[in-house]
């Protein structure tokens, strides 16, 4: 066990899992082994959600391919949603916050995202990652010459650089400027998104928690990135991907194998469905090394 002062629970009666650098590859696929690990926390009935930095409508190919019937949340929190994407619960940004957004992002360089509604607004479809984005969410941008009409119902804006010192720098800059009224963090090393402070992972959690009538403590969470870090300390379970970044992994509980080795697969195997979180040894279960 790593980095926490209570033990893992010993119930286990639902999952939630970001997404993008872990439940899916790379390459943004589902593998087989991960079908199959979901169905397999069906049968045992424990519930399965996910929370994601996409819109919702990004994740309908995930829900169905996976036969979610839980609550889901796109936009870091931003919107809760059912399976077939009513909306619950919703937390845009407030307009003049979006506006600060696009304007600090635009002064540091980066391309622009906003993400308004269920619509996703670029100003160059040619721009840096746009294919990948594309093939992420499953639908295509829409291209805009000016943002400030769709500020009113804006969710998400998401900075986009393939820099890191960039990123870095944007993201000091945006926490030091925005951070009273923007939760500032990035989803991967290339996407830092800005969205409003009651849009976060955590609170998203405890409200599927709430839906649900599953006691927090008795759900599984596994994540990857720092907007993940809210989750892991509200639930009674936390997983680390091993591509994730040394701080998420020593916040965790337990670190599985990453992403490209099916480590979401292996994590409901090793620690949900087979008991191994019950050794207390925050062992691998690929190699059963000690991690750091």
């Amino acid at each position: 066990m790593i980095g926490r002062s209570r033990a893992p629970t010993t119930t286990v009666s639902a999952v939630i899992s970001d997404v993008d650098g872990t439940l899916i590859t790379s390459d943004k696929t589902l593998t087989a082994e991960t079908i199959a690990a979901v169905a397999a926390l069906r049968t045992r009935g424990i519930a399965f959600s996910i929370i994601s930095s996409r819109p919702p409508r990004g994740l309908t190919t995930l829900v169905n391919g996976l036969g979610i019937s839980a609550p889901i949340a796109g936009f870091n929190g931003g919107m809760l949603s059912t399976p077939d994407l009513k909306v619950i619960e919703q937390h845009p940004l407030r307009p003049e916050v979006a506006r600060r957004a696009v304007e600090l992002i635009s002064a540091h360089g980066a391309e622009i995202w906003v993400f308004s509604g269920q619509d996703w607004l670029v100003r160059d479809p040619l721009g840096t990652l746009v294919d990948l984005e594309k093939r992420t969410v499953g639908f295509s941008p829409c291209v805009v010459d000016d943002f400030a009409p769709a500020f009113a119902t804006t969710f998400k804006v998401v900075a986009v650089n393939d820099d890191p010192a960039t990123m870095a720098k944007l993201e000091q800059d945006g926490s030091a400027t925005l951070g009273r009224d923007a939760t500032v963090a990035r989803s991967q090393p290339y996407y830092l998104d800005f969205t409003d402070p009651s849009a976060t992972k955590g609170r998203a959690f405890s409200e599927i928690s709430r839906l649900l009538a599953i006691p927090e403590s008795e759900i599984a969470v596994l994540g990857d990135g720092r907007n993940d870090l809210a989750m892991f300390e509200r639930s009674g379970l936390s997983i680390a991907m091993g591509n994730g970044s040394e701080d998420v992994r020593r916040a965790a509980d337990f670190v599985t194998d990453s992403n490209s080795q099916d480590g979401f697969a292996k994590a409901i195997a090793w620690f949900i469905l087979g008991g191994h979180r019950f050794n207390n040894d925050g062992l691998s279960p690929s190699t059963g090394s000690h991690l750091a």
